[in-house]
């Protein structure tokens, strides 16, 4: 795995063009996100407009849709790149600084944001503890995941192949290992469900460059050609999931214990067996890698995983 000062140095020199040139996809993609986390907050009769925290925030359009909203907001982004466009060009308060050692007042934020986020993380449980002590004590102290999901059918056929196989993902997450974090975290897993990205068309076809250059190429002129090339395309391929939780108010409740599952891991950190791309580097800290969950896409409410065996950490 690399270590916290050179993932910290990469991220504070990512920039992407990229992204911003896509920001009506991602504004969409943002705008479903906010929506899926509205279900879960009170009514009419609630203090004030929600706070929401945004942890690895981006270039800001998440937050930029939440202020529309009538939201109040404050992201954290390490990247110089797209922290200083999210002040300067949105107008965003968006601090610079490490995620887990930002200076933030405790038990101030209604929901917290981890998008594309956790699997960056070496250690994923202490961003979940910190986080708890963010969110407001009597609020509805919720936090919103999005991340690839390495169950999914997908991952499982393509391995080492599969596109969300980075050398800054240093956690490879199923649905069910990350039910497991977050519960061993505390945290009351209210729904997972997929989580499709928004972009043109020709930006997801340009993506197939890293699989064939001249294939992309190809694709690339003829959506040109047909004229759809800038059109907003969401597609599902079930293999990004998104997660809502709650973190009740009060001490955190006793450790649970772990859910075993084997699965072989590759002996190259970061990177998961051809065999299981549910593998990842953490099973001390997320408690299990998960063989089964399949990645089905559908909506599901969170229930106890049934047919496993559990064992003391």
């Amino acid at each position: 795995m690399p270590s916290d000062a050179a993932l910290g140095q990469g991220y504070g020199e990512a920039a992407s063009e990229d992204y911003v040139e896509e920001e009506a996809g991602q504004r969409e993609t943002a705008r479903h996100a906010l929506t899926r986390i509205e279900r879960w907050l009170p009514g009419a009769g609630a203090p004030g407009p929600p706070r929401l925290l945004d942890l690895g925030c981006w270039v800001g359009f998440l937050l930029a849709e939440a202020r529309e909203r009538g939201w109040e907001g404050i992201g954290v982004e390490p990247s110089a790149f797209a922290s200083t466009y999210a002040r300067e060009r949105l107008g965003l308060d968006v601090r610079r600084e490490e995620l887990l050692h930002v200076d933030l007042p405790a038990s101030a934020f209604d929901v917290a944001i981890l998008g594309d986020v956790i699997e960056h993380l070496p250690r994923p449980g202490e961003a979940l503890d910190r986080l708890a002590t963010l969110l407001r004590t009597g609020g509805p102290r919720l936090a919103w995941l999005a991340l690839p999901d390495a169950g999914s059918r997908v991952a499982r056929a393509m391995g080492a192949r599969w596109w969300s196989v980075l050398p800054t993902h240093v956690q490879y997450f199923t649905r069910r290992s990350l039910i497991t974090l977050l519960r061993r975290h505390g945290w009351e897993v209210l729904e997972v469900t997929t989580a499709p990205k928004a972009f043109t068309v020709g930006y997801y076809l340009e993506r197939t460059g890293g699989y064939s250059p001249p294939v992309a190429r190809a694709l690339v002129r003829a959506a040109r050609a047909a004229g759809v090339a800038d059109r907003i395309w969401a597609p599902d391929f079930r293999d990004r999931m998104q997660v809502v939780a709650r973190r009740p108010d009060g001490p955190r409740p006793p450790r649970r214990a772990a859910l075993r599952v084997r699965a072989r891991t590759s002996a190259r950190v970061g990177v998961p067996d051809r065999g299981c791309p549910g593998s990842h580097d953490s099973a001390v800290d997320t408690g299990c890698i998960d063989k089964e969950s399949g990645g089905s896409g559908r909506h599901e409410t969170v229930s106890q995983p049934r047919s496993c065996s559990w064992t003391d950490p």
